[in-house]
């Protein structure tokens, strides 16, 4: 089985070609390059491998949250590739693939949280269950201070842990037994959790796949533009 996976929701581009298991990946902190990388990187890693693009199963991509540019992008490229080619896309919350980048074994806890800017976090918990992380709080946009775990034990990955002077951290720090607050999703990890959802038949149309904004400023903001657009268009 073959699938290229784009994660671009924060500052990190990624892009990784999982083939019969073996996993290549491309990943950079580059803000803003996103657009000018994702593409180049998609073609030299399936050329490294290879792999044509019509050998391609599915697509795979993070649908956020994160940076609203981002998840665009990701979601507009992957959306583009597997319309093209006539296969699916696998979409994954780019917190599960956050946690699935934490140092944790089976019946660990993580909590993923990502900088969400504005003095909030996305933020996520997960049980990791045959090595894949099982979400047991739902994807939220909040303050650091209104997050709270039971317990002790748990792994915390992410940006949202160095947010705001890192509260999150800070308040929390006794009940995890590692943190790793300069983490970033991996497209890698991406890779692995989509082929194993692709193999339980976890896919969906391009057309259907749907961006996690969380805030629900971002997505009035775009469906404003939709409709100046449509304005515009209107009046011509």
């Amino acid at each position: 089985m073959k699938l290229l996976a784009i994660e671009t929701a924060t500052e990190a581009c990624s892009v990784a070609l999982w083939s019969d298991g073996e996993v290549r990946e491309r990943f950079e902190i580059a803000p803003r390059r996103h657009a000018e990388l994702v593409l180049p990187w998609c073609d030299a890693l399936l050329a490294e491998a290879g792999v044509s693009r019509a050998q391609l199963d599915a697509i795979a991509v993070g649908r956020g949250p994160g940076a609203f540019t981002g998840v665009r992008l990701a979601i507009a490229v992957a959306q583009g590739i597997a319309l093209g080619l006539g296969r699916p896309l696998v979409a994954m919350s780019t917190l599960q693939v956050l946690a699935a980048g934490a140092n944790a074994r089976d019946g660990d806890r993580v909590l993923a949280a990502i900088d969400a800017r504005m003095h909030e976090v996305y933020w996520a918990s997960y049980c990791i269950r045959d090595g894949i992380p099982q979400e047991t709080s739902p994807e939220a946009v909040v303050a650091p201070a209104a997050i709270d775990v039971e317990g002790d034990g748990w792994h915390g990955i992410g940006t949202g842990f160095s947010a705001g002077d890192s509260e999150l951290a800070k308040r929390l720090k006794q009940q995890f037994v590692a943190i790793d607050a300069a983490a970033l999703p991996h497209a890698a990890d991406l890779s692995r959790l989509a082929a194993t959802a692709f193999a339980r038949g976890e896919i969906v149309s391009p057309d259907l796949v749907e961006p996690a904004y969380l805030r629900n400023n971002v997505a009035l903001t775009l469906v404003e533009q939709q409709a100046a657009r449509v304005r515009k268009e209107t009046t011509r």
